[in-house]
């Protein structure tokens, strides 16, 4: 389990060059093991296929619009379950000492609710603690498997791989709609008002608050 755990990770992180000169060593490596039952690694055998077929801009365009650019398919755990609140630091932290404690130390620039970092760790338990610690996971991972299979991405084997040695099985669940990352960053034009988002804009109506001014001393009403 140890293995596949390790494979899926690097199935999951960006398709670079240095990945993609070690897939059949991965495929080797899953059907070596076979932690996974055999529908499971054909799927990831077509996952790994079109890695290697297709020419490397495209395969590395599509995984940065599939999962760079979706908050459906964001391999960032707690960006499911947090967004962008204040709860997401905390919770960050409380990760990587978890890490930590188990003498996983990470990478400069590599955050903790990454999956391909949580397999990374999940590799190191024993299978029991592994399996545990990817089922407190399992909705988030379904969550992603859904919207991948939604967009008929291969990369669903993998998700739904990761859910299948949590000893969960996919789970149908609404995707809702992405709204693009372009939109929900926008800031208006320069000089039309305030930029934060949540504030009004010039067109927008705001209230007026009339205050009385007091007379000064002496003054006729």
């Amino acid at each position: 389990m140890s293995r596949t755990l390790r494979v899926l990770a690097h199935l999951l992180r960006y398709p670079g060059p240095e990945l993609r000169a070690h897939l059949d060593e991965l495929r080797d490596a899953l059907h070596a093991e076979r932690a996974l039952g055999a529908p499971r690694l054909a799927e990831l055998d077509a996952l790994i296929a079109s890695l290697a077929r297709r020419p490397a801009l495209d395969v590395e365009a599509d995984y940065v619009q599939l999962f760079d650019s979706s908050r459906s398919c964001a391999l960032h755990l707690f960006e499911h379950v947090h967004g962008d609140s204040r709860d997401r630091g905390p919770a960050m932290i409380d990760l990587a000492l978890t890490y930590e404690k188990a003498g996983l130390m990470l990478a400069n620039g590599e955050l903790p609710d990454h999956l391909p970092v949580v397999l990374e760790f999940a590799s190191t338990q024993p299978p029991r603690e592994a399996r545990d610690f990817l089922a407190e996971t399992a909705h988030i991972l379904n969550a992603i498997f859904a919207a991948l299979e939604r967009r008929g991405s291969p990369y669903a084997a993998a998700l739904g791989a990761c859910l299948e040695l949590a000893g969960e099985r996919p789970k149908p669940v609404r995707v809702p709609d992405d709204e693009p990352l372009d939109a929900s960053w926008a800031e208006p034009a320069a000089f039309e008002g305030c930029s934060s988002r949540g504030q009004s804009r010039p067109a927008t109506p705001q209230p007026i608050h009339v205050v009385r001014r007091d007379a000064a001393p002496g003054a006729r009403p």
